[in-house]
């Protein structure tokens, strides 16, 4: 459903194309050329604080917690009300021209990031930021979602082909992911196996050493 701050691509087609040129800055293909999703991104019809979208000519229309179907139904209604008369005369479409997403933690490159796509999994949003590295705990990746309430914390753990079916699987808008630091990594005794056996034989050498010393004074 529609967040605040969303970008809205919004498509029209009709008998008269020069009545709705202001839906499509873009032209009328939806399928657009990779170089211009981006492009398609700014052009679109922004979420306010307030959770409506402005359109010149055409007024303000909220949209908040919206599906896109039910925004492409209230926009055929209006149209119809307004402009023209007849159903089959009218094609709407209404998506989502990109998805932001927030990462953090032990995460390769920390920070906020678009993706071009209608749908992005957590394993598409930690590609796109640099993979988690060895330090990092993939077995309670943190999904945090906004929503009218308030913040939520979701929890996913992605050694488990399960995750796929998890309802935090796809990315929503706006939501955070928290990479935690492996346990390892928290104790200061390395972050892998070998690593850690190694520190360990390291502290225990320096405390006989240590003892031994002592017990000669």
């Amino acid at each position: 459903r529609v967040k605040l701050d969303d970008a809205l691509n919004i498509r029209l087609k009709v008998l008269d194309q020069q009545n709705v040129e202001i839906f499509n800055p873009m032209g009328e293909s939806s399928n657009l050329p990779s170089g211009e999703q981006q492009k398609s991104y700014f052009d679109g019809f922004i979420v306010d604080q307030h959770g409506n979208i402005e359109i010149p000519t055409f007024g303000t229309m909220n949209v908040l917690g919206y599906t896109t179907d039910e925004i492409e139904e209230l926009i055929k209604q209006r149209l119809l009300e307004e402009q023209f008369k007849e159903t089959a005369n009218i094609f709407v479409t209404v998506k989502l021209t990109g998805l932001t997403y927030t990462a953090s933690g032990e995460i390769g490159s920390p920070g906020t990031n678009t993706i071009y796509k209608q749908r992005v999994n957590i394993f598409e949003a930690i590609a796109n930021s640099g993979e988690i590295p060895v330090t990092g705990d993939i077995s309670d990746v943190m999904v945090i979602r906004q929503y009218p309430q308030g913040q939520q914390i979701h929890h996913l753990d992605l050694t488990d082909v399960q995750v796929m079916e998890s309802p935090y699987y796809y990315l929503q808008p706006n939501d955070m992911i928290y990479v935690k630091p492996r346990k390892q990594k928290s104790w200061g005794f390395g972050v892998t196996g070998k690593e850690t056996l190694t520190t360990l034989i390291t502290v225990a050498s320096l405390l006989t050493t240590t003892i031994l010393l002592i017990d000669r004074l």
